[in-house]
């Protein structure tokens, strides 16, 4: 259930976005700013309180033309924050796109807002509050939700033979595929590491039992996985080495 605060300075926009946001049943509560800096002063407030304050605030659904302050300066200064909510923008401009994902919002929503694509920006920022949240589990059976043309299937980890960075997102590759997820590799790195994944590169993170060939060239090494071969950086190169002659035994 998410805490939602909208900020517009157009009151009838402001009302017809929390209307909408309240007719959705994974919003907790849904409250308005009428400017950035009342929006700044109850964010700060809330980050102060902690998480479990009745005053918390999980996402922020921002307007970007705004009197004194934009919607894309407060997002600036909430990235300064220890613990800044999520952030939507909600616009009728389409030309700041590029600015809103480089300030890692979540999504870019245009006005006039329909409800079938609020709901859908809904569905992103609960995806992303639940990880954030959400335990990370071990067993065997791990699977990791993907998105393809709008339907979400289950990926067995143990399928997966590598993960390349893509920003802040992953792309998993598999035998019969890749997926891009919405995680940080940095993330998969620490929920996946007791399940034999390493760190090979700043792009790369791989299954020790999914390399076929350690490759060794003029003071260079790369690993071949499948058709894919992939650079191990200098850093990681005698951990790897290291781990692959522990695993058979040598």
């Amino acid at each position: 259930m998410l805490r939602v605060l909208a900020v517009d300075d157009e009151e009838p926009a402001l009302e017809e976005l929390l209307y909408l946001l309240r007719a959705d049943s994974r919003i907790r509560s849904a409250e308005g700013a009428t400017g950035a800096t009342e929006a700044l002063r109850r964010i700060g407030g809330a980050v102060d309180a902690g998480p479990d304050d009745p005053a918390a605030i999980d996402v922020v659904f921002l307007d970007i033309h705004m009197a004194g302050l934009t919607g894309l300066d407060v997002a600036q200064l909430l990235a300064g924050f220890a613990a800044p909510p999520l952030i939507v923008f909600v616009t009728a401009h389409e030309g700041f796109a590029v600015q809103a994902f480089d300030l890692k919002a979540v999504d870019y929503v245009l006005k006039p807002v329909r409800r079938e694509r609020l709901a859908e920006a809904v569905r992103r920022v609960a995806e992303q509050v639940g990880d954030r949240t959400a335990p990370v589990l071990d067993t065997p059976g791990d699977q990791i939700p993907v998105e393809l043309g709008g339907v979400i299937r289950f990926v067995p980890v143990d399928d997966i033979a590598y993960a390349e960075a893509q920003g802040d997102y992953a792309r998993l590759h598999t035998a019969t595929g890749s997926h891009l997820v919405r995680v940080p590799l940095t993330t998969l790195e620490e929920r996946w590491r007791a399940r034999g994944f390493v760190r090979i590169h700043r792009r790369h993170l791989v299954a020790l039992g999914r390399i076929d060939e350690l490759r060794l060239d003029a003071g260079s090494m790369s690993v071949r996985i499948g058709a894919a071969e992939l650079a191990v950086s200098r850093r990681h190169t005698r951990a790897l080495r290291d781990l692959l002659m522990r695993q058979t035994g040598r």
